[in-house]
């Protein structure tokens, strides 16, 4: 049957255009093949509606490729922007930018390119129902929820008054307008919040969602409520003395934090009556005014909040509640989730980066309490007019008492959302939960739109389509994807495992199989895991449901309930018991292997050794290859050896400390001057890679790096500035090496470059070396958050070597030459990644300075390995395809071991 066209709109104006991007890109991934066409359309900051080229769609930020590298303008401080920082421009230059990743398409024209549109968008434009509004007017059948419910949903001012007048449990709130505050009615406002609702409080935008211009008040403080209103109303105060006590650099990274739409207040801004669209600009700016001695300045967001709201601090579990519309339209509240995080809110890096905190489902109460919640949510579903899904968040206090405090109609769609997460709970995989909500939002327009004709036939040929893919038995190949480790990179491999998964279950050509291992260097203890296992938050979130693993009750009648969705989406497969398995048992069960870990084990060889034993065929390289690339001290010692440029470099031993401390650091700083790199020499993903500026720097990482106990100590975690969560790994030895500067170059450049290997017709391996990334960091070194957080950092794919085209592909060439040859050399096998400096003097000279080789590059959806293949014409499920593929041919080249 001919397969519906699905748009998947994304993007935005809001500041959560970042998470809109990440989850349209889930979504774009996770549709059945079988059934829908995706279609990308991306909304950019003008609100121009754009048919995306594919590629662009797996760039890990919208910074990535809008605007356009070419379009950029010159930053001396590597500011990175977003197009409304180019300025006002017209509809001939918004077309010129668009012309680069796409095709404009006017409102008009949506009908004739889309039959329903799945909408990924946050915030304003997006959950406010103007989108809604447009798309009926259109009529195009969208996701989710209609106009007015939407535009409900956003308004968190709105909410309360209607909640309040349904009879529902609120917090004590009052809400004032942006005028108030430069009215200078603060001081009143204040004296309001004493009375009426005292402290500890939270105060929030009205209209902003993803945690963002929210604050926790612990205590009664005038100047912290005022900074906390500020935040709110995306409004920044600077006094001349707080600019004339940072040095420059200090200056650059306030700057960073203050242009940034998620933790700051974004750019443009208005200072007085003047527009600054550039953070240089507003460099110079405040240096101008500072000058002249201005006492303080008022920085103000154009992108602003109108309405604050605060609410008296609730005391009590914090959750979160996906609520669906079963097979005859009535709310159903899946299992809520508990939100446990390490700090007071949960903001957007704990709801987004894996590991920084906690969802325990269902929430840890007695049953009658967790069905409350339940009960509440749907009855709020209804009361708010929602339909088709709505993610509702709340408290419940130690009294039993369930106060509901964020109704949302569009739920982050990132593979660790709540959203999939809930799903999983009762059998439903992502591919199979987009496939629910498109049937039942088709179905919900037929009655909103009072369409008899399109949208009924439309919904006709879904479920014949549907039905016969669940009669056909059609023969896939069975992949294991294995995930977690116990290395401090365990996380990260299970976020790469999900999305290899994903990938693989929405292709119609294999049957992925999701294998969780841990246990030791000694031991490979592994499970096959059910899908409601798998999108458990992170790895240690998943061994602890392994080893307790029991259906809840509520679990299993929610599940019972659900029953009419799942029999038609799902599997029972899906939440199977997980059971342990060996590799003997992993060979009966499957065709082949997709080995998504990171560190030890997986990168040194270990797991590649077992899977040849029982005659598995799997990705990437083989067992000698891994070992020598999982020591950073080990590959630099051979790519010298054979004349490749790499940092000087040394071995810190823990025994050489141990014995005599002072002649320890004596010797190191006899090789190598301040500032310098210390590192683990057998780990990776940015895991306790730190610039060395001192001697105090220096000991306080070889005592963390040494210690002897799990415990860190605080004062050496200070010194090395360490987060909350960052996890600083115990070893017996380090790696010191020189910090890589430009010495002298025109152009330096950080880069990480993939590649691919198949077997020509003779047989004979070659390698398909990508064009290469650029990787910009705010930092000293590339964080975990730049590295693999939607929306962080930058990578500019291809490199920019140089601005002369011609040149610039002469530099390409010489790079990948040299990353050719440092393949062979260490025998890479499938694909890999290696990270490097370049120094470039002029075209005929040029440098290539080697830092690491990956033989198990990060999969995470925002790597920027699937950047590189898209250059190259792969989607990623072609460039997974292709590493399998290699995989299964080098099988029928190799004997089997005994």
């Amino acid at each position: 049957m001919e397969k519906l066209r699905v748009g998947v709109v994304f993007g935005g104006t809001s500041r959560e255009r970042e998470v809109s991007f990440a989850g349209g890109r889930t979504v774009y991934d996770n549709l059945d093949k079988n059934l829908f066409e995706p279609i990308p359309l991306f909304v950019d900051s003008f609100g121009n509606f754009i048919l995306l080229n594919w590629e662009f769609v797996y760039k890990g930020s919208i910074r990535d490729f809008y605007p356009p590298a070419d379009m950029i303008p010159e930053s001396r401080h590597d500011f990175q922007i977003y197009a409304e920082s180019l300025g006002q421009l017209d509809g001939q230059d918004q077309l010129k930018l668009i012309n680069k990743i796409g095709a404009k398409v006017e409102p008009g024209a949506l009908a004739s390119l889309v039959d329903i549109a799945f909408l990924c968008l946050h915030g304003n434009d997006g959950e406010d129902g103007r989108i809604q509004g447009l798309l009926e007017y259109l009529r195009i059948p969208y996701t989710g929820s209609g106009i007015l419910s939407s535009a409900i949903g956003m308004n968190k001012a709105i909410q309360k008054s209607l909640m309040g007048n349904a009879g529902f449990n609120l917090p004590k709130f009052i809400s004032f307008q942006r005028k108030d505050f430069f009215d200078g009615n603060i001081s009143n406002i204040y004296s309001e919040v004493l009375t009426k609702i005292g402290f500890p409080c939270v105060v929030k935008s009205a209209n902003q969602g993803s945690s963002l211009g929210i604050s926790f008040i612990k205590e009664a403080d005038e100047s912290k409520f005022r900074e906390a209103v500020e935040k709110s109303l995306f409004i920044r105060i600077v006094k001349m003395e707080q600019w004339d006590a940072m040095s420059f650099d200090q200056r650059i990274d306030y700057l960073r934090e203050l242009c940034d739409i998620r933790d700051g207040i974004g750019i443009p801004v208005q200072i007085g009556s003047r527009v600054i669209i550039h953070p240089e600009e507003l460099l110079s700016v405040l240096n101008h005014l500072f000058g002249e001695r201005e006492k303080e300045v008022i920085i103000q967001s154009l992108d602003a909040e109108d309405t604050v709201l605060v609410e008296g601090f609730i005391a009590g579990k914090e959750f979160s509640c996906i609520v669906v519309q079963d097979e005859n339209g009535k709310p159903l509240a899946l299992p809520p989730t508990e939100i446990r995080k390490g700090m007071e809110l949960f903001d957007y890096r704990s709801k987004y980066l894996p590991g920084l905190s906690r969802k325990i489902t269902p929430i840890n109460l007695p049953d009658d309490e967790i069905n409350h919640i339940r009960q509440q949510c749907e009855s709020l579903f209804m009361a708010l007019h929602f339909s088709v899904y709505a993610r509702i968040d709340g408290f419940i206090t130690a009294k039993g008492e369930v106060l509901l405090n964020d109704p949302n109609t569009t739920s982050g769609m990132m593979p660790s959302s709540f959203f999939f997460h809930q799903a999983a709970e009762i059998g439903m995989n992502p591919s199979q939960f987009i496939t629910y909500i498109i049937r039942t939002s088709l179905a919900c327009r037929i009655s909103d739109f009072k369409d008899i004709n399109k949208l009924p036939s439309m919904l006709y040929q879904l479920d014949e389509a549907l039905s016969s893919q669940q009669k056909a038995q059609l023969k896939k190949t069975r992949i294991a994807v294995i995930l977690g480790g116990f290395s401090s990179e365990r996380h990260i491999s299970v976020e790469s495992g999900r999305n290899v998964y994903e990938k693989l279950s929405s292709s119609g050509k294999y049957d992925p199989v999701p294998v969780f291992l841990t246990g030791s260097p000694a031991e490979h203890i592994m499970y096959r895991i059910p899908v409601n296992i798998l999108l458990k938050d992170n790895a240690d979130d998943i061994l602890e449901k392994i080893h307790h693993y029991t259906v809840h009750p509520v679990i299993r009648d929610v599940i019972n309930k659900a029953e009419g969705i799942t029999s038609k989406y799902s599997s029972s497969q899906n939440i199977a018991e997980p059971i342990r398995i060996t590799y003997e048992n992993l060979a009966e069960l499957v065709d082949g292997v997709f080995i998504a870990l990171h560190g030890r084990p997986g990168e040194d060889g270990a797991v590649q050794e077992q899977l040849q034993r029982v005659g598995l065929p799997y990705n990437g390289s083989g067992p000698a290859s891994s070992r020598i690339t999982i020591d950073k001290y080990q590959t630099n010692e051979m790519l010298a050896k054979h004349g490749f440029l790499v940092a000087r470099h040394c071995m810190a031993l823990q025994k050489d400390w141990k014995k005599e401390k002072e002649v320890f650091y004596k010797d190191i700083v006899s090789l190598f001057s301040f500032p310098f790199i210390c590192k683990p020499h057998d780990d990776g993903c940015s895991s306790a890679v730190k610039i060395i500026r001192n001697m105090d720097e220096l000991e306080a990482y070889a005592k963390l790096t040494f210690r002897d106990d799990a415990m860190m100590d605080e004062q050496s975690i200070r010194r090395l500035s360490i987060g909350p969560k960052e996890e600083f790994p115990s070893r017996k030895a380090f790696m010191v090496e020189e910090l890589i500067v430009a010495n002298g170059a025109t152009q330096f450049l950080e880069i990480t470059g993939g590649m691919l290997t198949s077997y020509d017709e003779k047989g004979n391996r070659s390698y398909e070396i990508f064009e290469a990334s650029e990787a910009l960091s705010e930092g000293d070194v590339l964080s975990l958050e730049e590295k693999f957080l939607a929306g962080e950092g930058q990578n500019i794919t291809p490199a920019r070597y140089s601005k002369d085209l011609q040149e610039n592909r002469m530099i390409s060439t010489q790079v990948k030459v040299q990353f050719e040859k440092v393949a062979k050399l260490l025998n890479i096998e499938g694909y890999s990644r290696i990270d490097a400096f370049v120094r470039i003097y002029n075209a005929a000279k040029v440098e290539v300075v080697f830092i690491e080789v990956n033989s198990l590059p990060g999969m995470t959806p925002a790597t920027c390995i699937f950047h590189q293949a898209a250059i190259a014409h792969y989607k990623p499920f072609e460039f997974i395809d292709k590493i399998l593929d290699f995989g299964f041919q080098r099988k029928l080249k190799q004997p089997v071991l005994n």
